[in-house]
């Protein structure tokens, strides 16, 4: 009896399941602004402590997150690095293209080097700075293929300042060869983040005027 029942049940008298994906949970619809979090906790800590000297308790802390926590969304350190060092690449590069704002040279060379080199030490040394410079000082920490891909990132990054020092070689304000340039001017830049202190007077702008005057030679 109780079998031909099961036998006749029909499927309108089944319970009737939810359409669509399962409801998230609240830490799953969280996901982004705990990795982003992580992201923000790491570089800070990996700039000041160094990577080898960074736990992922640490990170966690910092994030104010449970120890285990960075593992659902990096599977260890060494990703999470690659990930700091990738988001500040991504960052640069679209800060570049705000800073440009499709003036391209050669129009107005001076003004366009001066918003690189102004867009370049947002990069370094505004609000949230810690992710460039990680990658600076901590790339070796990463793996052959991980150099590489960081590698094209900064070669995409590089090839806006090209045609910018081209045009102003052409026009007599830079006088050293192109490629040595962007090396030599790049190099300086990054190096600031090694002695630059906002409460010691300098800022981002002035950085910028005196980097023109010791790159470029005046009209």
């Amino acid at each position: 009896m109780d079998k031909m029942q099961a036998d006749t049940t029909t499927d309108a008298d089944a319970p009737k399941r939810a359409r669509g994906r399962p409801r998230k949970t609240l830490d799953e619809r969280d996901d982004g602004n705990r990795r982003q979090a992580l992201l923000s906790a790491a570089a800070k800590l990996f700039r000041r402590q160094g990577f080898d000297g960074t736990s992922t308790r640490d990170i966690a802390t910092a994030a104010g997150m449970q120890s285990g926590s960075p593992f659902y969304h990096f599977k260890s350190k060494d990703a999470l690095l690659y990930a700091v060092m990738e988001a500040g690449m991504f960052s640069a590069i679209e800060r570049q293209a705000k800073a440009l704002q499709g003036k391209a040279p050669p129009a107005n060379a001076a003004d366009a080097m001066r918003r690189l080199i102004k867009a370049h030490f947002e990069v370094l040394l505004g609000p949230g700075n810690d992710f460039v410079p990680v990658m600076l000082y901590e790339h070796r920490a990463l793996s052959a293929a991980e150099r590489a891909k960081l590698a094209q990132l900064q070669v995409r990054y590089e090839a806006v300042w090209t045609p910018v020092l081209q045009a102003l070689h052409d026009n007599g304000q830079l006088q050293a060869p192109v490629k040595l340039s962007r090396l030599l001017i790049l190099g300086a830049l990054n190096w600031t983040v090694q002695w630059f202190d906002r409460r010691k007077g300098a800022s981002v702008d002035e950085l910028t005027d005196a980097a023109l005057l010791l790159f470029l030679r005046a009209d």
